[in-house]
């Protein structure tokens, strides 16, 4: 199967290409990579991306901006107009599936400890399903709200394959470790976050392989994609059942050593 990665020099997409090493990978990105062998565009480049797409099957779109303290002027280019070209891009081609690279932010404002500050989470978090409606946290989550969106229109429009992947904080143990240095409440309360968004690069692996690979029993599907974490609030049933993703690591674990 031929597999598009947007955003291939990124933190996701680097996972993105060990995971589907077993498929013919173009990565795609922003500017040349010595070790990545593949187009560079811009994803507001309507045209570029269109022709970027020619003989694949399956686009895994990561690219964007990913700061959650984005303004509305930063995002709104790249991860709005940019998922819309990527589903265009998409449907020219013909594509069976776009896995998109959405967010935990795209639902945080249900429990986030302080509104202004997106990367904090109260105590007595409530889950949160898939679909439950979206209460994003940021413009950045507004972004990846609108995406889901438009993934969702072209699923039901155009029938394309469509997996709105919910990714949470992908860290090694080292950065989750560092996280969790909490000098006042503020940092408390960012340090649980960081607990419960914890994606390990293992289990991020295991995530866009299956979102790429799965039967999906309907479409669009919408997945969380963090780690098996004690104090995760996004439920992963839905994914599991869905997906068949099966995440090994564990934030509370990693914590104890």
């Amino acid at each position: 199967m031929n597999v598009a990665i947007t955003g291939a020099a990124g933190n996701v997409g680097r996972e993105a290409l060990l995971a589907l090493c077993g498929h013919d990978v173009t990565p795609i990105t922003h500017r040349d990579h010595e070790d990545l062998d593949g187009p560079t565009l811009d994803v507001t480049e309507r045209e570029a991306f269109a022709d970027a797409l020619a003989g694949q099957d399956v686009l895994v779109h990561l690219a964007g901006n990913p700061s959650p303290d984005a303004d509305w002027d930063g995002v709104f280019e790249p991860n709005v107009g940019g998922t819309y070209n990527a589903y265009e891009a998409a449907r020219q081609n013909d594509l069976d599936r776009v896995v998109f690279a959405s967010s935990n932010h795209a639902v945080q404002m249900y429990n986030t400890d302080d509104p202004a500050e997106p990367e904090s989470m109260r105590e007595d978090a409530r889950v949160v399903r898939p679909d439950d409606p979206t209460r994003p946290d940021s413009y950045y989550g507004v972004s990846k709200v609108a995406a889901e969106a438009l993934g969702d229109f072209y699923a039901d429009r155009h029938g394309v394959e469509v997996v709105n992947l919910r990714i949470g904080w992908l860290m090694d143990e080292d950065d989750l470790r560092e996280t969790q240095d909490a000098d006042d409440e503020a940092d408390a309360a960012r340090a649980r976050f960081a607990r419960a968004m914890w994606l390990s690069p293992g289990d991020c692996r295991e995530a866009i392989k299956c979102a790429v690979d799965a039967d999906l029993p309907e479409s669009p599907v919408t997945g969380h994609a963090v780690s098996r974490n004690d104090d995760r609030y996004l439920s992963l049933t839905e994914t599991m059942r869905k997906l068949d993703y099966r995440p090994r690591d564990d934030s509370a674990e990693v914590l104890e050593d």
